[in-house]
């Protein structure tokens, strides 16, 4: 049994030029970047006319490469393969939503290329001894609504039904934006897998930084995926007269605040593996001539070592304290968020670097600072990412660029991936 997969434009013989499949994923992201709201770069909010549009392209692609398509409750568009009868399911994709104002390949690469790697499969007359799930999901970003992550948290059995009453700037519910899109969230349970069926999930994404970039390669295999905590921090002391108020004794807010920050970078300069950022500051009363009387901010904590994060954020609360009593006013330091590290499987990552390595690449490992689908898919089954070099190492801006060359390298290692794992009994 082959692939039923239409014949990319770009391909002129059975085996495809590799800048050819390149080229193919250039252009298609050319045109779902026009799904976006008018502005700079992409702009495409989940449950909107603009994802309307995006899901509408990606389905007739889908249909024409012989898959079987259907959005689930959640929003998730599933394009399938079907394998033998009784043959588990590879699961691969990522998101079709932006942040605003953001770039034409984060999240939606990782759509374009797995769909790609499979009409490469297509035009070699390959076929596959498992099913395969090509998966967009809607709210990765978190930028419309308070959460993120719901597709691929229904899949894996760790959909929040309380998430389903936050709000975005409109007042609109997400009940009720699913509920106009077509959906019906309160089936939303109903979708989770049973780990048993399913092999894996392999997302590909742009690295988001500058790693591949500096090494000099087109593609790497994550390692794992960073944990994140986040702290609301709150220093209040008293104001006064700047003018009139001596400076000894003052409690002044914004001064233990700058102390704060200062030992955050510290603390991310200083600890290897980890990232530390004060993201978020503000003043009150915030006048040019009174001295600050309380401050609100964040620290937050990203590591691939949950150990590493811990630590960082135990040697932060016990600094606050400390600060607290020797500049007699009061801090408040709370844990608001905390995401454990994921760590990605072994064995699938190494047959992904396999698949790197022959499509001409060197198969460097590296950590993902950035949260993605594949965290929430690691409390299904076991995971793994591919991770495409982007210029400069920007993302989340209308500046987001990966070449033609590095994502032609990255379908061809797909394209091997797949047509090489069912002859390893250990993944299916």
């Amino acid at each position: 049994m082959t692939i039923g997969l239409g014949k990319c434009q770009f391909c002129q013989t059975e085996s495809a030029p590799l800048t050819n499949w390149g080229a193919r994923a250039e252009a298609l992201l050319k045109d779902f970047a026009a799904c976006s709201e008018a502005g700079p770069g992409v702009t495409r909010l989940p449950f909107t006319p603009e994802h309307r549009a995006a899901i509408d392209l990606l389905r007739s692609l889908m249909e024409a490469a012989g898959l079987t398509v259907d959005i689930d409750n959640a929003g998730t568009l599933v394009g399938r393969y079907e394998g033998p009868p009784g043959s588990k399911t590879l699961l691969m994709g990522s998101h079709l939503d932006s942040v605003r104002e953001g770039g034409a390949y984060d999240g939606m690469m990782g759509v374009v290329l797995p769909l790609l790697a499979l009409e490469k499969l297509r035009s070699d007359a390959v076929s596959l001894p498992f099913s395969v799930e090509l998966l967009a999901f809607a709210d990765e970003e978190g930028v419309r609504f308070p959460t993120a992550l719901v597709g691929s948290r229904a899949l894996a059995g760790t959909f929040d039904p309380a998430v389903l009453s936050m709000q975005d700037t409109q007042g609109i519910t997400l009940r009720n934006a699913m509920k106009s899109f077509g959906l019906n969230p309160d089936r939303i349970d109903a979708l989770a897998r049973g780990p048993a069926d399913v092999i894996g999930f392999v997302e590909t994404h742009i690295e988001q930084g500058p790693v591949l970039e500096r090494e000099g390669e087109s593609c790497g295999v994550v390692s794992a995926i960073c944990g994140i905590e986040r702290h609301q921090i709150v220093v209040t002391g008293e104001t006064g007269h700047a003018g009139t108020l001596p400076m000894a004794g003052r409690r002044d807010a914004l001064v233990s605040a700058a102390g704060i920050v200062a030992e955050v970078d510290r603390l991310g300069q200083s600890t290897p593996n980890l990232r530390a950022t004060v993201g978020s500051f503000t003043v009150a009363p915030n006048m040019v001539n009174a001295v600050p009387r309380s401050v609100r901010m964040t620290a937050e904590f990203r590591s691939p070592c949950d150990e590493t994060r811990h630590h960082a954020g135990k040697t932060l609360r016990r600094f606050t304290e400390k600060l607290a009593a020797q500049k007699n006013l009061t801090i408040e330091a709370n844990l608001t968020y905390a995401q454990v590290a994921q760590p990605c499987d072994d064995k699938l990552s190494a047959h992904l670097c396999e698949a790197i390595q022959k499509a001409d690449a060197n198969g460097l490992y590296l950590s993902s600072g950035a949260t993605h689908d594949a965290s929430a898919m690691a409390d299904l089954c076991p995971i793994a990412m591919l991770f495409v070099r982007c210029q400069d190492g920007v993302s989340h801006k209308p500046e987001e660029f990966t070449s033609a060359h590095d994502m032609g390298l990255a379908i061809s290692a797909l394209a091997f991936f797949l047509r090489t794992l069912g002859s390893t009994s250990d993944h299916i």
